[in-house]
């Protein structure tokens, strides 16, 4: 399985926000991460694959046209979290997870919530009401409930911006593990770079609207590149455990 995009494009009205990406076939697997300074384009392109914004260009998954599914099924294989649960939802944890997996017509789904709750560490909030919780809860909800549904595809719209270092590496441990271990494909909008080396497999570096590299984490983050698209002036170098670091010296004028 894999995701191909070709010639993406979005504008509100006259003003081109996403300009003709291009992306190899992504394949199943991987976790690709969606870096890049405010502005970018890195949100609105995952919106875009999620089918909430037009767009034109051509998307496939397994070789077929997404633009031809309907938007249930469409939903189902290429499932979209954004930042932020709706407020003002009375529901409890479990229950609400459990109430997606019912429309679905997933079987066993409590058993399929609860897991997906233990998996991020968040078995404790299985009886608390969604408009209880915090702003990091409930993203780690929101991920829960995105899980437990197993899509082919996982959008993840800044999954860990509300978290503690605890939880930012629980949901992306959690993320790599559904990815590698069911062969399933995520795209998540990271702002921290170094999150984003340790953890992906591909990176994308947009700017105003455009992809400026595609790859692996170490062809990706280069000093040349970073003082380009981020204005900074960067090392890039290995720790003891030969993890991939970016350390920010100094912006640049």
């Amino acid at each position: 399985m894999s995701l191909l995009v070709e010639q993406l494009s979005v504008a509100y009205g006259a003003r081109k926000v996403l300009h003709n990406l291009s992306l190899p076939a992504l394949p199943s697997g991987s976790l690709v991460a969606l870096v890049g300074p405010n502005g970018a384009g890195k949100s609105t392109l995952l919106r875009a694959l999620a089918g909430l914004e037009p767009m034109q260009g051509r998307l496939s998954l397994e070789g077929q046209d997404v633009a031809r599914l309907a938007f249930a099924e469409r939903a189902r294989r290429l499932s979209y979290m954004p930042q932020q649960l709706p407020p003002g939802i009375a529901l409890g944890v479990l229950e609400s997870i459990i109430a997606g997996l019912r429309v679905s017509g997933a079987e066993q789904p409590a058993a399929l919530a609860f897991e997906a709750l233990r998996q991020l560490g968040i078995e404790h909030l299985a009886e608390q009401m969604l408009n209880s919780l915090s702003g990091g809860q409930k993203q780690l909800v929101a991920l829960a409930q995105l899980l437990a549904r197993n899509p082919q595809v996982l959008l993840l719209d800044e999954p860990t911006s509300a978290l503690d270092l605890h939880y930012q590496l629980r949901v992306m441990d959690a993320v790599r593990e559904r990815v590698h271990g069911q062969r399933l494909l995520a795209i998540a909008v990271l702002h921290d770079i170094n999150l984003a080396a340790s953890h992906a497999d591909i990176l994308v570096m947009l700017s105003q609207g455009r992809i400026v590299a595609c790859g692996t984490p170490h062809e990706v983050l280069q000093p040349e590149l970073l003082a380009e698209v981020y204005g900074v002036e960067a090392r890039v170098e290995r720790c003891s455990r030969q993890r991939l670091q970016v350390l920010v010296d100094r912006a640049l004028p």
